[in-house]
């Protein structure tokens, strides 16, 4: 792959360009409903110029940056499975037709879709997500679909957000892997600019239409003080390498308890992690009862029905259902597709109406555990 290279902002709205010349419908960050959400992207003006994100836990705030800074934020509430796996699909059609049932499979959508600003955790999200999906013996076709000609652009983070823990999780802030072409943003002294390198043969080809120059050596030194100042900043830490031995050794611990006396079991952190994957499926008929469908939504170990089974449901307490979400997603997770489910975003920590931090509760577990063995 060609070494580092530098764009203009005006080379940026060319990279755009030439993704929407080869039939891309791009999807990158902008700004609704007073939040960074992802959404459809022409130019660079749709993206959230000159705009920041103040997060802590249980608070998200918009503020204005003193710059124009494209990419001047951490994440938002979106994530890209939005995209990839959507939260409604439809499965299957059925319509009585005389003295038939005409049953159509729903075929899967194949858009041709460009992520546009992916950040380093994210992309080991859909890398997971590409695991529990793609990587077992039952692929999901719809994802399989929409997975299949993406062109991602990623963004090397110049900013970690007060709820990041990514740089302990060894998923950020810089991408090394999962990308076309990644970029790394530089204000310096009044100039705009940024560098980018290619990741992948499409990339390159990419890249190599794009008004780009070689990277001098003091912008490399730059973006590399850049990433490593976002990885000393970051507003949390987990250590992660023996959590998984550590929360399966305490399933009892009272902080469960703790925990349960705050959570409201709504599901928020669910929705927002990049990562987590359950679904249901519903039927719907209409008023005639001639027409009929099923449809698969996101669901949440947090709702009483997830967990149902005959005579009721197996997690019926608070405490439980937050057990089993945050065990599985740190520790059982491994045991089931090698990895973390975690990446150490922050999402769910933002998001969470009370304000519940997974690497606080991880915290107390572990300082209680180092006190008994003491």
């Amino acid at each position: 792959m060609p070494e580092q290279q530098s764009l203009t902002p005006n080379g940026l709205q060319a990279l755009l360009d030439a993704l929407q010349a080869r039939g891309y419908r791009i999807i990158g960050p902008t700004l609704r409903d007073q939040a960074v959400v992802y959404d459809d992207v022409q130019s660079l003006t749709d993206l959230p110029v000159g705009w920041t994100d103040v997060q802590e836990a249980g608070h998200y705030r918009l503020a204005r940056r003193d710059d124009d800074a494209l990419f001047g934020y951490a994440v938002g509430p979106h994530s890209w499975k939005h995209y990839l796996h959507t939260p409604v699909q439809r499965l299957w059609h059925a319509k009585h037709e005389r003295d038939d049932i005409i049953v159509t499979t729903e075929p899967p959508e194949a858009p041709r879709l460009a992520l546009f600003g992916v950040r380093s955790c994210e992309l080991h999200a859909i890398a997971i997500q590409d695991r529990v999906l793609l990587g077992g013996h039952y692929r999901d076709v719809h994802y399989a679909a929409r997975r299949q000609d993406n062109f991602i652009v990623a963004v090397n983070c110049a900013v970690a957000g007060g709820t990041c823990f990514c740089a302990s999780m060894h998923t950020g802030p810089k991408a090394v892997a999962g990308y076309d072409l990644a970029l790394t943003e530089i204000i310096d002294e009044g100039e705009h600019r940024f560098l980018i390198e290619a990741g992948t043969p499409e990339g390159v080809e990419v890249l190599s239409e794009l008004p780009a120059r070689q990277a001098s050596n003091e912008d490399i030194a730059l973006a590399d003080a850049i990433l490593a100042s976002t990885a000393e900043s970051m507003g949390r830490e987990m250590q992660a390498d023996d959590v998984r031995e550590l929360l399966l050794a305490h399933l009892e611990h009272p902080r469960w308890d703790d925990v349960a006396t705050r959570c409201l079991t709504c599901g928020n952190c669910t929705l927002v992690c990049p990562t987590c994957f359950c679904t249901s499926e519903e039927d719907s008929s209409d008023l005639t009862g001639t027409e009929m469908a099923r449809s698969r939504r996101w669901d949440s170990c947090f709702t009483m029905d997830f967990s149902y089974l005959h005579g009721g449901s197996v997690r019926a307490s608070h405490r439980a259902r937050y057990r089993q979400w945050m065990t599985h997603k740190l520790a059982t997770w491994h045991d089931q597709f090698d990895t973390s489910g975690c990446v150490g975003c922050g999402r769910c920590i933002t998001w969470c109406p009370v304000g519940i931090d997974i690497t606080e509760e991880v915290k107390a577990i572990r300082e209680t555990s180092q006190e008994a063995g003491s």
